[in-house]
């Protein structure tokens, strides 16, 4: 940990038990140079004491003309105490997945309209949605009943390395396999361009989706990771992105520079349902628990009012943050099956610049630390460029290629950017610590989560206790206690 002062009072007394060591000054013609040191030593001893060293830390004193140095041994940090909290958030849960999709279909009256030995390509994307192989082993099983032939169309634009392996592998990853939902998976990036979009640009579409008689797009409805609008992440956003393979998600992550989000996913939208066998959509909503909320079934003329009206209500169901402020957010682990960007951005506050929210944001969280990877990222790291500090391990599990093309295909370039790494969670806390200004660990503010999908259960540091008592919602599960280190590396806290 690094911190640069100028010495100013000189009637600080030094706490006994500190080691000092001072290196030799550059400018040796100041006279007055060594008294400021020994002012330094004074002042930079009770700044150790307040923000909360332990007993003798070492101090190595480095000058440069007036500009004075100290580091501090990140072995003498000492973390604040820790309280663990349980959230109450609004459960909706639609109890029986299997059976909700069932009902959706009936409704849509899908039975009249797909008939025997037509083919039906199922859109099953990237992300870690609750029950997605129960749900899409559903859609399989309603199609069989009807004596189609299904089969599902991994539909991720740039993810998996932009490669059909890749693709499903990621599928895998979330437990769709032929074998978990009864139909064999069909993995190609190649497109055909079904049409021009208004604005004068291709409108790409999964080739082999395109071939099938019926197109059903399944996909959940949440708020994006950096759009804003009355449509954001769902049925249209697939059948921009998803469905567009990565030669679709080049292209209109371009254009997006010069049109708005909403504008483009409309045009592609507009012009996908015109010319695609699209048989209907299936809206997945979700609430704070990461548990399906909501299936909705719609019909292809439905797709924009629906999920106007889903988005909605998506927003009321996502959980958040319990503090609007915070020095330091720790997290274990960001992944691609958890967000687009490895963390939802609209939990964490940074929608639209990836270190600061805006005004008008919260949670203001000052900076983020990063433990972990998740396995079925596959390596795809993008999104750690939104953190200020992350593990070495981190860096060590990133597939360079893989993170590249996604974030050079989304536009979103920094996010693919390294952290200041570390090679244990001390010695990255102690330099996170040092970078927000004065503070002790009775007053500085950290959450710890374990992601950003898992925010029921939270470790919060005690300068958060006086705030989240007020907070009647909120229960205190854990009272608070030290950090029990495992070497250098915080403990298990959550068992995921």
């Amino acid at each position: 940990m690094e911190a640069e002062f100028f010495a100013e009072d000189p009637g600080e007394k030094p706490i006994d038990g500190l080691s000092i060591n001072r290196a030799h000054p550059s400018n040796q013609n100041s006279a007055n140079l060594w008294l400021e040191v020994d002012r330094f030593c004074q002042i930079s001893c009770k700044f150790a004491s307040k923000v909360g060293l332990q007993s003798s830390p070492a101090i190595t004193l480095v000058t440069d003309s007036r500009k004075l140095v100290f580091m501090i041994d990140p072995s003498t940090f000492k973390m604040p105490r820790f309280f663990r909290i349980r959230q109450n958030f609004t459960r909706p849960v639609e109890s029986d997945p299997r059976a909700a999709v069932f009902r959706e279909f009936e409704r849509l009256d899908l039975r009249s309209k797909i008939k025997p030995n037509q083919s039906v390509a199922i859109t099953v994307g990237s992300r870690g949605i609750a029950n997605i192989t129960a749900i899409t082993k559903a859609i399989v099983d309603f199609c069989k009943q009807h004596q189609a032939l299904p089969f599902i169309v991994p539909s991720m634009g740039s993810h998996g390395g932009a490669t059909a392996e890749g693709q499903q592998k990621m599928l895998a990853g979330l437990g769709i396999t032929e074998t978990t939902v009864g139909a064999p998976i069909r993995s190609s990036m190649e497109t055909v361009v079904v049409a021009e979009a208004p604005e004068g640009f291709p409108v790409h579409f999964d080739r082999i989706a395109a071939s099938a008689d019926h197109v059903i797009v399944a996909n959940r409805i949440k708020p994006h990771t950096s759009f804003a609008g009355n449509l954001e992440s769902g049925l249209m956003k697939m059948m921009l992105i998803g469905v567009g393979k990565h030669e679709g998600a080049i292209v209109y992550h371009q254009v997006i520079k010069n049109y708005s989000f909403d504008q483009i996913v409309r045009s592609v939208g507009s012009v996908v349902l015109s010319k695609m066998p699209i048989l209907c959509g299936l809206a997945i909503l979700e609430n704070a628990f990461e548990e399906t909320a909501l299936i909705e079934g719609v019909a292809p003329e439905d797709f924009v009012r629906c999920e106007e009206r889903l988005l909605v209500q998506a927003k009321q169901w996502l959980p958040k943050l319990p503090t609007q402020e915070l020095d330091i957010l720790i997290v274990n682990q960001i992944g691609k099956e958890i967000s687009g960007t490895g963390l939802d951005t609209n939990i964490v506050g940074r929608k639209f610049n990836d270190h600061e929210a805006r005004p008008e944001e919260t949670p203001k969280i000052k900076r983020i630390c990063v433990r972990s990877l998740t396995p079925s990222s596959k390596g795809n790291a993008a999104g750690i460029g939104i953190a200020e500090f992350c593990r070495s391990e981190v860096v060590q599990q990133m597939d360079k290629n893989a993170t590249r093309i996604n974030c050079l295909t989304s536009g979103h370039i920094t996010a693919a950017m390294i952290p200041v790494d570390y090679p244990d969670d001390r010695s990255m806390l102690t330099d996170a610590v040092s970078t927000i200004g004065m503070t002790t660990p009775q007053t500085v503010k950290m959450l710890w989560l374990h992601d950003t999908l898992h925010l029921v259960e939270l470790e919060c540091s005690e300068g958060l206790l006086q705030e989240i008592q007020a907070i009647t919602d909120i229960e205190i599960i854990e009272p608070l206690r030290p950090i029990q280190w495992q070497g250098n590396n915080l403990p298990d806290w959550f068992p995921h």
